[in-house]
């Protein structure tokens, strides 16, 4: 009786984490290795977010020093998930991307205080609590909603490619087919076996040979961005047929005058982190 109190008493406190809180840290080669490949996957994955992010808040296509500059705060993002134990790594949400389509609100004092209300809620867990009691099937249904935004910013690129093209039609058409069954092969064959199709004795290498392949994200953008630059040119294929001459205008940040109205961050950050 005295223990069941306890418990009770224990679910009323305030808990902040803090860094080591599940014990010293360890280091493990193998393990490294495999969760390197996993924040590759996410740094795949998350560039299309930013893409998406950019498009949905009426912001110019982003640069590559902006898109590097994402990577690193995304790096540090896994880092800090390490350091305080949370068992997993962070990504860029696709769910918010598709928020953002669907409220139109690209401001960065929405995301500040969301930030907020986040850690405010993961500290106390009963206001969390209210959220996490929300039924899977409205969940499931905010889902669809931010997951086609997302989906059709992607393709709406595809504008600026020459669509008749049968290049451009084989490669589109290649990558979503293998970008869809590779990921369910590997997915129901775990599902079945208890381990991925690529089993060895070695825990690190199956990790990395089957995680990336688990990512429908992954395996379409690899397969595309491969057959895009190796293909043969046919048919007097040009620069323009591929879009390349729409995305000239931004490889540089300072191309672009509105660059600097856009990706500069607040509070004089951009002093200390440059967006060159």
């Amino acid at each position: 009786m005295v223990m069941v109190l306890q418990i009770r008493k224990s679910k009323h406190k305030i808990s902040i984490p803090y860094p080591f809180q599940w014990g010293p840290p360890s280091f493990n080669a193998g393990e490294a290795f495999a969760m390197m490949m996993a924040s590759f996957v996410a740094l795949v994955e998350s560039t299309g977010a930013f893409i998406a992010v950019a498009r949905y808040a009426s912001a110019t296509p982003l640069p590559p020093s902006i898109l590097s500059r994402g990577v690193g705060w995304q790096g540090v993002g896994i880092l800090l998930s390490g350091l305080f134990g949370t068992g997993n790594g962070s990504s860029v949400s696709v769910e918010n991307a598709g928020l953002l389509a669907l409220t139109r609100v690209g401001s960065r004092r929405v995301v500040q205080i969301s930030a907020a209300f986040m850690i405010f809620f993961s500290i106390l867990g009963k206001f969390g609590a209210v959220f996490a009691s929300i039924p899977a099937p409205i969940v499931g249904a905010l889902y669809c909603l931010f997951f086609a935004y997302v989906g059709a910013g992607g393709l709406g690129f595809l504008q600026f490619c020459n669509l008749n093209s049968f290049r451009t039609k084989f490669i589109l058409g290649f990558s979503v087919f293998l970008g869809l069954s590779i990921p369910q092969y590997f997915n129901e064959y775990t599902a079945v076996a208890g381990y991925g199709p690529v089993h060895t004795h070695a825990r690190w290498f199956n990790d990395m040979a089957n995680v990336p392949f688990q990512s429908k994200a992954f395996v379409a953008g690899i397969v595309a961005f491969f057959l895009d630059n190796t293909m043969h040119k046919k048919d007097g294929q040009t620069r323009k047929d591929r879009g390349k001459h729409w995305w000239d205008k931004f490889k540089s940040f300072k191309t672009d005058t509105r660059s600097e109205e856009f990706y500069s961050l607040p509070f004089n950050l951009n002093k200390y982190f440059p967006s060159v």
